[in-house]
């Protein structure tokens, strides 16, 4: 069976998405959703994004990370459906229902109501999720965020000069963390801009991480370090976040069609597509 796909990506951040909204696509699987995804022998994406209908919203949005472990919202990929759709629509993630729109460049992406509470993390005890009183070398005093899905923020004076590639693993396998985290350490360059680097849990370091620039714009604006609308700079480009007074993530940025093609299923799904 040979299966449509679009490549694209939101500031570098890419995505191999399956369009299963009119049925035709077999069940994924996560041995199927790392075999795409891998940049030697697949497809190659961060992330793998299937469509599917939904009873909840006008389709339903799955994110399957690198290693094939599905995860709970993916803001860049969000920007990148809403391009691929062509019209405003609400979308059920795992996280929630979001509400997404193409604009001029790119798209608006209403990313519903942060999370604090320490088991909405979840973390494994219970701490305050502002100033959370632990440390990883260097990182310390973070703040953890529910944006969809977990993240940690680390502010620092200059993210370039943390070893993220060596701090970022140890961090997402914490036991503090028993669904793992995406680790994020800012540097806060303004009341309106804040420079970010992510290591996204079940990828590695990335270009861009939508999530995790709305993760780390409310925790800066709940330090009171930026006000309530910031341009988040990532490796790969920037993006609009903000926090509205009825407590709403709205992020805005690019998305990008890089090409179509199609893919036979039992090279990637093996016994998963019987």
């Amino acid at each position: 069976m040979r299966i449509s796909f679009t490549k694209m990506h939101g500031l570098g951040n890419d995505f191999v998405v399956i369009d299963g909204r009119e049925g035709g696509v077999p069940a994924m699987t996560a041995p199927a959703a790392a075999a795409l995804a891998n940049r030697t022998t697949g497809i190659g994406c961060d992330q793998l994004i299937l469509l599917e209908p939904s009873e909840a919203a006008d389709f339903r949005m799955r994110i399957f990370n690198q290693d094939g472990g599905e995860v709970e919202a993916c803001g860049n990929a969000s920007r990148a459906v809403a391009l691929l759709h062509g019209a405003p629509a609400s979308v059920e993630t795992d996280g929630g229902v979001i509400a997404l729109e193409p604009v001029l460049g790119g798209a608006r992406v209403d990313m519903g109501q942060p999370r604090f509470g320490w088991e909405d993390i979840p973390l494994a005890y219970a701490m305050d999720t502002l100033n959370m009183p632990v440390g990883w070398g260097v990182l310390e005093n973070s703040a953890a965020v529910n944006v969809g899905n977990p993240h940690v923020v680390f502010f620092v004076e200059d993210v370039d000069a943390v070893a993220l590639d060596q701090l970022g693993p140890e961090i997402e396998h914490d036991p503090l963390f028993p669904q793992r985290i995406n680790v994020n350490v800012a540097s806060v360059e303004g009341r309106d801009a804040i420079r970010l680097r992510v290591w996204e849990r079940g990828v590695g370091l990335t270009r861009a991480c939508g999530t995790g620039a709305c993760a780390t714009a409310v925790a800066a604006m709940r330090r009171g370090l930026v006000d309530r609308e910031v341009a988040v700079t990532l490796p790969g480009g920037s993006l609009m976040i903000a926090w509205s007074e009825d407590d709403r993530i709205v992020m805005t940025g690019p998305a990008t069609t890089s090409f179509t093609g199609t893919f036979e299923w039992n090279d990637y799904a093996g016994d998963a597509a019987s």
